[in-house]
């Protein structure tokens, strides 16, 4: 049996209480949204992560829309698919997908649609542009960034919309906060293959309904399982088909306005594949 002197049993008590010292130390400052010494925040990393593990979500950019769409497959057959909903508009012209952690997506889009009615259109009286509501939601997502005590939203998003200032643009913004513009992107666990694929179809004189084809053919490369009108979400927002989205006869109605596709709308596209 090794003894101690009094000397040793001092410095052992010492270097074991610094030791759960620093341990406790390196926990703490893993959890919170510091820079590391290579100059990285950590938890954007698994942020990331997070949107890597979420399910394919696309966007395309065509000369008289934007479309939209994410995969929509439940574990259960019990569960009411048609209940589900990965695409939201934010105002009539303005629609956004996610890829990442659901719960977050919700809290997003509800903030972002308080910032529609209640910072802008009570004030000025119209919906606001495009780009000027991405940095608004950009700026969310980038404050809790820095916020003592909070993590990173989970989810990266594509928000796509049309505005007389700008007219159809499509962006995607990360849980750092940065934001920037695309023709054509993709985000979650397909995304590399998406891209892939949309670099060779996507060109400057695309349709809506060719950007509709191109998106299907995109999504049907990396899906896995039955893939079918129940299993997808497509969202567009256009104005050279009012018959598409859905208000013909509608005098009050006008164009562009955010819809999403129907199980059946779906599927007959996806004969003619």
């Amino acid at each position: 049996m090794k003894v101690y002197n009094k000397a040793q049993k001092v410095n052992f008590t010492y270097l074991s209480a610094l030791s759960q010292h620093t341990q406790m130390s390196d926990r703490y400052a893993f959890s919170l949204t510091t820079f590391s010494p290579s100059g990285k925040l950590g938890q954007i990393d698994y942020a990331l992560q997070a949107v890597k593990n979420g399910v394919t979500a696309i966007g395309i950019k065509a000369n008289n829309g934007i479309v939209l769409a994410t995969e929509k497959k439940t574990d259960s057959p019990l569960v009411l698919n048609d209940t589900i909903t990965k695409i939201e508009s934010l105002s009539p012209d303005i629609g956004v997908v996610y890829a990442g952690m659901g719960p977050d997506f919700r809290v997003l889009v509800d903030k972002a649609r308080k910032l529609v009615i209640s910072n802008y259109k009570a004030k000025y009286g119209e919906y606001p542009p495009v780009k000027i509501l991405v940095a608004q939601v950009a700026s969310i997502m980038q404050d809790a960034t820095q916020s003592g005590g909070v993590r990173p939203f989970g989810l990266s998003l594509l928000i796509g919309g049309f505005d007389e200032h700008n007219k159809y643009q499509l962006y995607q913004v990360d849980p750092s906060g940065s934001y920037y513009p695309w023709k054509a992107t993709s985000i979650g666990k397909g995304s590399v293959a998406a891209k892939t694929f949309l670099e060779k179809r996507w060109n400057e004189e695309l349709e809506l309904e060719d950007a509709l084809h191109i998106l299907l053919l995109t999504l049907k490369e990396s899906f896995e399982g039955e893939f079918k009108g129940e299993n997808i979400e497509i969202s567009i927002i256009g104005d050279e088909n009012p018959e598409l989205l859905g208000f013909t006869g509608d005098k009050k109605a006008k164009s562009p306005r955010f819809r999403t596709l129907s199980t059946q709308e779906i599927n007959d596209r996806l004969d003619a594949l």
